[in-house]
């Protein structure tokens, strides 16, 4: 899956010699199709192929650094990381620190899902309280009214797979999930067990941010990211892991 990649690092290895690491952030709690973790290393995915391939076009060798979703940006901040993608800036309101962000590169769709016992279609602001499938840190705009007023209760795992998993297992009725993460997961599932999007709770575009230092190759990293959009890099490593390119709306 990673033939874009695979081409690349053969070249320009006397420049990534000499020049330091750019280091990316990876949230321990993603999965497949963005991120296989295996033995707290990634191997794999939609965003590793992304951000080894901005590295290798850069001039520089990558480093991923495994975090928990609630430290990234404090590590931003003390400079132990120099990029972080898959954000968006409505995630971040009270970012501290100097940061440039990239054009929109992704398309994130996030859906209350249930198992197929369920009615196929639901709103979140009638459901009666229970438990909802929510990963540890992040933030859920549409629900969290819900979560404040506790109408609706957070059942946190620390990733994503873990929460389909318990879904799937009927620890509760419903839960969270973008819908890469869902389609990925449906494909090892009899078609009577898969689990079903019931609705749409937020559409969202999504990019990269780097850290504004002088020893960060910034505006390379910008062009290299505009470069790899605009020639359909991107969306052919979506292609290769999903079967379709990006649904934007």
């Amino acid at each position: 899956m990673r033939w874009a990649v695979g081409a690349l690092l053969g070249i320009s290895l006397s420049v990534t010699a000499a020049e330091p690491p750019l280091r990316f952030a990876v949230p321990d709690s993603w999965a497949m199709p963005m991120v296989q973790l295996e033995r707290g290393r990634p191997t794999q995915g939609i965003l590793y192929d992304i951000m080894l391939s901005l590295a290798t076009q850069v001039g520089v060798p990558a480093q991923f650094n495994v975090l928990p979703r609630t430290r990234i940006q404090s590590a931003m901040e003390h400079g132990e990381i120099d990029v972080r993608c898959y954000a968006a800036q409505s995630w971040l309101p009270n970012q501290s620190g100097d940061y440039i962000w990239s054009i929109p590169l992704l398309f994130q769709r996030d859906l209350l899902i249930a198992r197929q016992d369920q009615p196929a279609s639901a709103d979140p602001s009638k459901l009666p309280l229970q438990s909802i499938g929510t990963v540890l840190g992040y933030t859920y705009p549409t629900l969290q009214p819900l979560f404040d007023t506790n109408r609706l209760q957070r059942e946190d795992a620390r990733n994503q797979e873990q929460v389909l998993n318990k879904l799937l297992a009927g620890r509760y009725r419903y839960a969270v999930s973008n819908q890469w993460t869902l389609d990925w997961f449906n494909q090892r599932l009899a078609p009577e067990q898969q689990l079903q999007g019931v609705a749409v709770l937020q559409e969202q575009k999504v990019g990269c941010y780097v850290r504004n230092d002088p020893k960060v190759p910034v505006q390379r990293i910008l062009r290299t990211l505009l470069r790899m959009k605009m020639s359909g890099e991107i969306d052919e490593i979506i292609r290769l892991y999903t079967g379709n390119s990006e649904n934007t709306p």
